[in-house]
């Protein structure tokens, strides 16, 4: 079985800046085919520099990023919802600028905030009406497909599972928003890996991650690649399946996704093994 592997720029920064730029030679050295420029701040990333050095090196990349308390789309004030939009079409932008025809992760809710209380249908609303705004802004702009990352109860309450965020998709309306599985949440929140792919089927799976149960090595733990990639080659996906995890020297990141150990000894032992295990996998079916 045929998959196009990438990494996620986590493995080696947490916050991607110019000194970061070595990194796309060493994804592509290594035996990767994708970056996935994990955008921290989109006020600061070095969007020229980046193009200047992929073209260089020969190497495609997607973008993901994670909003903030300050840039939350289903907060009750205005003005932060207002900031999200702005934050989400300078992504779209720099998307547009790479040519990286996704921007996924958590891009339609504060990463970390949690209210408490299931989502409202206010929340909704609020998150449908934003992301539609940078939906249209990215349609009149280029062809970058906005995807959705499901992700764990203890990260938002927004969107935990496939079903969710398709729905999400179709309210959006705007054909260009898909959904982001990653295994690492799936593992905690789907009842079924095949499940959740064709819960999402061709038309709304956008983009995947494949990290491991604990975030350790991709093909030591729990989660069932074998199933997995059986059901993302029937249902047709033809993205890039990309490991993301992170250093433990991370503060900030590390903090937030509770990461206190090493699974390797550095992030990018941790790329290298697992882009092994897991091409083996997908060979061996």
């Amino acid at each position: 079985m045929k998959f196009k592997f990438g990494v996620d720029s986590f493995i080696w920064a947490e916050d991607f800046k110019e000194k970061d730029l070595w990194i796309i030679e060493k994804a592509k050295e290594i035996g990767f085919e994708v970056v996935d420029f994990a955008i921290a701040n989109p006020y600061t990333f070095p969007t020229e520099q980046v193009k200047a050095e992929l073209a260089r090196v020969g190497m495609d990349c997607v973008c993901t990023t994670t909003l903030t308390l300050e840039t939350n789309p289903i907060s009750p004030d205005e003005e932060i919802r207002k900031a999200a939009v702005a934050a989400m079409k300078k992504c779209v932008d720099i998307c547009n600028t790479l040519g990286a025809p996704i921007l996924g992760g958590v891009n339609y809710a504060g990463w970390g905030y949690l209210t408490k209380k299931p989502r409202t249908d206010q929340e909704w609303d609020w998150g449908v009406a934003c992301m539609r705004e940078v939906a249209e802004y990215a349609k009149e702009t280029g062809d970058v497909t906005i995807c959705v990352e499901c992700v764990n109860r203890f990260e938002t309450h927004f969107l935990n599972i496939a079903e969710d965020a398709v729905k999400f998709c179709k309210d959006v309306g705007t054909g260009n928003v898909k959904v982001h599985l990653d295994c690492f949440h799936m593992i905690r929140e789907e009842k079924s890996f095949s499940g959740a792919v064709k819960t999402c089927g061709k038309e709304y799976l956008g983009y995947v991650h494949v990290n491991e149960n604990d975030r350790g090595i991709p093909g030591t733990g729990l989660v069932p690649f074998k199933e997995f990639f059986q059901a993302l080659d029937e249902i047709g996906y033809d993205g890039p399946l990309v490991i993301e995890s992170f250093d433990p020297s991370f503060e900030e990141l590390a903090g937030n996704c509770a990461i206190w150990r090493n699974f390797a000894d550095t992030g990018e032992e941790l790329a290298i093994e697992g882009l092994k295990n897991l091409k083996a996998i997908a060979d061996a079916m």
